[in-house]
């Protein structure tokens, strides 16, 4: 017998698009995708912590359109992110007997709802279509873009997953004004990530503003467009060329060595404070700027502008899993394993540029942990209350 070579490439677009209004019955975008009118049908798999809020309008809408629906409602924390869920909407998908083409799945809901839709989506009948209409900070600038999906498992944070693209993701910034403050300061968590690494325009205009976001006025902030959308088209030059990760030096990747690995600790395990993604994404960011300073690439001036900048936002600069060097370790040791055996660790030269290491050892770690203790204690203690 011979060998044979298959060579093929998968053309991947959506669109990204902000949607003011986008329960309004004139506004079309949700029905872009699809059949449409009379007969037309949709499953609409939704958080359940939002239904209170917009249940009503999401029904008036498709009801206006005459277009019918299935309303799925789960649980999306963290913790619901496993196979469990992940079964649920299988079935529910199954139940409604979604054709292959002409309905669209919309999930509405954070990251963890829009992660878990897009694996069942890309998972069943090997692949059906959907649509994100994210409702969370985090959801608008960052589960939107790019095709990542996955759930945790083994106590492991997003360790199942594919990549699976939506037909489109759909960006309303009304729905901030239904969310909860922890909500917001951990959607700045991963805006900080972005301004940090690579915008320093992004990063003075979180100083100038940051006392706004934490006091709940950030809607009427005149600069909240222009930082939502710096922080969204970072992530889109990073993720355009990318999205298969092929290359696994990835600037996103910056904020996300050490903390999945804890914060995925810090909810399993009673014993610790629980962190949300954003928090821990924002001691990640602390504490690699400190490896960063430790080699003289970033000031100690720049440690206390990024420090200053994350308790404005309510975020935490301080937690007892990030100045345990076990800990630490541990969680490199699992990245490294994720990058293919290279710790390719961004960090910040100055802020707004960065370099990537591959030689951080165990020494530095437990240096760089003291540092951030004796940060702590210099500028009063950062730890979630």
């Amino acid at each position: 017998m011979g060998s044979w070579v298959i060579e093929a490439h998968l053309p991947v677009s959506f669109k990204i698009k902000n949607s003011p209004n986008i329960f309004s019955p004139s506004n079309n975008d949700l029905l872009e995708c699809g059949s449409q009118g009379a007969g037309s049908r949709r499953l609409v798999i939704i958080d359940r912590n939002i239904c209170k809020y917009y249940l009503a309008d999401v029904e008036k809408y498709f009801m206006t359109n005459k277009v019918d629906i299935h309303i799925v409602a789960i649980d999306a924390t963290e913790a619901d992110k496993n196979l469990n869920t992940l079964l649920i909407i299988l079935h529910e998908m199954e139940n409604f007997g979604v054709l292959r083409r002409q309905e669209p799945i919309i999930a509405i809901g954070g990251g963890v709802l829009l992660d878990i839709v897009g694996l069942a989506s890309g998972l069943y009948r090997r692949g059906v279509p959907y649509i994100r209409v994210p409702t969370t900070l985090v959801g608008l600038i960052d589960a939107s873009v790019g095709v990542k999906t996955g759930i945790n498992f083994d106590v492991r944070r997003n360790r199942l997953g594919g990549y699976y693209a939506p037909v489109a993701a759909y960006l309303d910034v009304a729905f901030l004004n239904t969310l909860p403050a922890l909500e917001i300061s951990s959607g700045f968590g991963e805006i900080l990530k972005m301004a940090v690494i690579k915008d320093s325009i992004l990063f003075s205009l979180l100083e100038r503003n940051s006392m706004k976001f934490a006091n709940k006025n950030f809607l009427d902030c005149e600069e909240l467009d222009e930082i939502l959308n710096r922080a969204v088209d970072g992530m889109v030059s990073e993720l355009n060329d990318n999205l298969w990760e092929k290359d696994l030096k990835r600037v996103v990747d910056f904020g996300h060595t050490f903390s999945p690995t804890i914060e995925m600790r810090s909810i399993e395990d009673r014993a610790y404070k629980n962190l949300t993604h954003g928090q821990a994404v924002t001691l990640d960011v602390i504490f690699s700027s400190i490896i960063s300073m430790r080699r003289n690439l970033l000031s100690r001036k720049d440690i206390i502008r990024i420090m200053s900048v994350a308790r404005s936002l309510d975020l935490p600069t301080n937690h007892e899993l990030f100045v345990d060097p076990l800990a630490l370790i541990e969680s490199l040791n699992d990245t490294q394993r994720h990058r293919d055996g290279n710790q390719n660790l961004p960090i910040p030269i100055g802020i707004g540029n960065y370099i990537f290491i591959n030689d951080l050892s165990f020494e530095e770690i437990k240096l760089a942990a003291n540092d951030l203790s004796n940060f702590n204690r210099s500028f009063g203690n950062g730890l979630i209350s």
